[in-house]
């Protein structure tokens, strides 16, 4: 007998609030070098885990935009198997 799958649902689209979604409080998200933004442009001393220059408003928009693609992505073609 083989198990059933149960199909997930899709991703719900959770409210965004700008400060919610990352947690920057550690000291390793601070360089004293001020780059611009990858997402704005704008100069800025955070930065991400990757360790490329963004404001933390920045990249929690470019994630919500992530999720919200992907999200059409999944409405569009169903679940990958």
């Amino acid at each position: 007998m083989t198990a059933r799958r149960r199909r997930r649902a899709p991703p719900v689209d959770p409210e965004y609030r700008p400060g919610q979604l990352l947690d920057w409080r550690d000291s390793s998200h601070w360089s004293d070098r001020e780059l611009p933004c990858r997402y704005c442009g704008f100069p800025t001393h955070l930065r991400d885990r990757r360790m490329k220059p963004a404001h933390k408003v920045c990249a929690e928009e470019a994630l919500a935009i992530q999720a919200a693609e992907a999200a059409d992505a999944y409405h569009q073609n169903g679940p990958t198997t």
